[in-house]
């Protein structure tokens, strides 16, 4: 069960994973070892998958999003397992998701520019059938992020 302790960790931790844990000790009024032990538990409860660094995407030369929404006539374990393996081995594919409604599955493309789309749809469409794709271009980003509400962690 986590306490409130635990939750402002993991905010702290979601704005700047570096953070030293003397920092986040003081701001979370634990001693350094206290802290330590709180954060190593979160890990072994699996609260912390892991620590990354987050990169300036227009830097690193994917600065256009693309999201293409896929419908497809098959459903069985094996077809999914083939798509999951399909996409996972395409860098460009960032996020992945099946969903209820019109669409099966919709997916978050990273690219130096619109026109790679195209690379990385043949490489879907080689190695597994859809019925349809269509994509939408990111003209304009609103909101992006990490950070998860910590609110509801228990």
């Amino acid at each position: 069960m986590l306490d409130d302790r635990d939750r402002r960790l993991l905010a702290l931790l979601q704005e700047d994973a570096g953070t030293p844990v003397s920092m986040l000790a003081e701001k979370v009024s634990l001693s350094l070892s206290a802290c330590a032990r709180r954060i190593q538990r979160l890990e072994e409860s699996g609260h912390i998958l892991g620590r990354v660094a987050l990169l300036d995407r227009d830097r690193i030369g994917v600065p256009t999003t693309v999201f293409a929404l896929i419908k497809t006539a098959h459903h069985s374990d094996e077809w999914i397992e083939l798509f999951s393996r399909a996409i996972a081995d395409i860098p460009e594919v960032v996020e992945a998701h099946r969903l209820t409604g019109n669409h099966d599955y919709i997916l978050k493309i990273v690219l130096p520019r619109v026109e790679h789309y195209d690379v990385v749809y043949k490489r879907i469409v080689r190695r597994v059938e859809l019925f349809d794709v269509s994509a939408s271009i990111s003209m304009e980003v609103l909101k992006s992020g990490t950070k998860l509400p910590v609110d509801y962690a228990e």
